[in-house]
């Protein structure tokens, strides 16, 4: 029985783990989700005890369900959100906050103090990275700032820093490895994806001290082992990548202009650049893919804050829907209507606007406005996003090949969502047959390292489409449409454009 591999995706709503096989199919899944925390507006949080513990229990769910024991598990491999920071006492393990988590906007006067005294370019030249609070390294100093003794204790080396993936290392090998990979690293504003290594004058900037911060490994390595008093038998741990670059190894995205999408409570595209990497002229992100036997990979990304959360929102806050499935009909039904237009901006623009303090707006609403216009123009705004990322892509990216886009994530589940993908795009979308693609990923990266799965090559000949959507919209309403959308995000950042 052994061959099988335990993947820990750990996302923003929920915790998941699935059990593959030798030939990399599901036969085990666990979910939970847990409490969302927003005690001020543009604050999001999670308490770390929750992220640890709903893990270890679908963990053990997954395992149930596949019928295997600890002892049937060759190696883990981990997903997990990227830019959400905690900070805990190395002794204790206990937290000294709650996670702080990446959607937060708190430390958004940060970003713009350091942006007026002149030190963007440096972080960008450094890190890939804007001046924004969606990243962890502006979080942490606020925890430091903010929170009662944290830095004494920080500079006296009692605390650790970690983004998600470093605090279920902590917990799963009982302290044993204070780890993060190099994806990981890469969102933090702190880490120097030239050279490999935490950056000192940054850390300095943001008065973060470096003896906080994880050491960092390859995305396939040996970051410790699992206890054996959690699953009945110790099991390595050998895979980590933030959950988009785990997508973007599950869709086997290896050469450079391959673009991969994942939507989820975001929305994020990543085009694979190769071994060098790509400064954006379009604020864009230049990121670590994957870095294999000390090779780092690039790509740029650009990041959409929300996509299937302005689903949730249909569904929690305005009460359209009781559950997401229920889109597509009502979708269906606005059809030959007037457009409404939604800029999800709930927690402000990301890519390519990085606009902070814009905030979510309807436009062109109507008395006859209803249910299904208001699902209509959710499930069209995570295409529109999708669009201007694309465009920007291709200019940073010039490519004379057709551009494709692999797709993965809840939303992709959607026909209509993704036809209007590929209509608002002009481009062929892929749905591959195997959505689990994040956590697909990360069990690639652990598989293979310890040999029970198969090479890049063999692994991207395994993938296998489920459905090619083509565009069918004609380029006059594609152009109208565009130009309604882009009318929408000029007024909803009114002034400040």
């Amino acid at each position: 029985m052994a061959g099988h591999i335990l993947a820990i995706d750990q996302g923003t709503t929920s915790s998941r783990a699935i059990v593959f096989d030798r030939d990399m199919d599901v036969c085990g899944v666990g979910q939970e989700e847990f409490t969302q925390h927003f005690p001020k507006s543009g604050w999001v949080e999670h308490e770390p005890d929750d992220l640890w513990q709903s893990t270890v229990r679908v963990c053990r769910a997954a395992l149930d369900k596949a019928g295997l024991s600890a002892a049937d598990i060759s190696a883990i491999g981990i997903t997990n959100q990227r830019e959400t920071v905690v900070v805990w006492d190395r002794k204790t393990g206990k937290p000294v906050y709650r996670a702080i988590v990446w959607q937060d906007r708190r430390s958004a006067a940060l970003c713009e103090s350091l942006r007026a005294a002149g030190h963007e370019a440096l972080f960008t030249s450094r890190t890939g990275l804007l001046l924004d609070p969606y990243f962890s390294g502006t979080k942490l100093a606020w925890v430091l700032d903010n929170v009662e003794g944290a830095r004494a204790r920080a500079e006296a080396g009692e605390l650790a820093f970690g983004t998600v993936d470093s605090w279920l290392i902590w917990n799963l090998t009982d302290g044993a490895r204070h780890v993060t990979d190099a994806t990981n690293a890469s969102r933090t504003l702190l880490f120097n994806i030239h050279e490999n290594r935490w950056d000192a004058e940054l850390c300095g900037l943001l008065d973060v001290p470096v003896a906080m911060l994880p050491e960092v490994l390859d995305s396939a390595d040996d970051f410790g082992m699992a206890r054996a008093d959690l699953f009945g038998a110790e099991i390595p741990i050998r895979g980590v990548a933030g959950d988009q670059q785990a997508a973007t190894v599950g869709q086997a995205c290896f050469k450079p202009g391959m673009v991969k999408s994942t939507y989820g409570t975001g929305c994020f595209a990543l085009i694979n650049t190769g071994t060098q990497p790509v400064a954006s002229q379009n604020r864009l992100l230049t990121t670590v893919a994957y870095r294999l036997n000390g090779q780092s990979t690039y790509a740029l990304e650009g990041s959409i804050f929300v996509a299937g959360a302005a689903v949730q929102w249909l569904r929690d806050g305005l009460g359209i829907i009781s559950k997401a499935g229920e889109t597509q009909a009502l979708a269906e039904q606005a059809a030959g209507r007037d457009r409404l237009y939604l800029v999800p901006a709930f927690v402000g623009l990301g890519a390519p606007y990085w606009d902070p303090e814009a905030r979510g707006a309807v436009f062109g609403l109507t008395r006859d406005s209803g249910p299904a216009d208001f699902a209509r123009a959710a499930l069209e705004s995570v295409g529109y996003q999708t669009r201007d990322l694309i465009s920007a892509m291709q200019s940073d990216w010039a490519s004379s090949g057709e551009t494709v886009l692999r797709v993965d994530g809840g939303m992709t589940a959607s026909d209509w969502t993704m036809q209007f993908l590929a209509d608002i795009l002009d481009a062929p979308v892929d749905r591959p047959k195997v959505l689990e693609t994040t956590a697909l990923g990360a069990a690639w990266l652990a598989g293979q390292h310890v040999g029970v799965w198969p090479g890049m090559e063999e692994f991207s000949a395994h993938w296998r489409l489920d459905r090619r959507f083509l565009p069918e919209m004609s380029t006059d309403v594609r152009t109208r449409l565009l130009g309604g959308w882009q009318d929408a995000v000029r007024r909803t950042r009114g002034a400040l454009v």
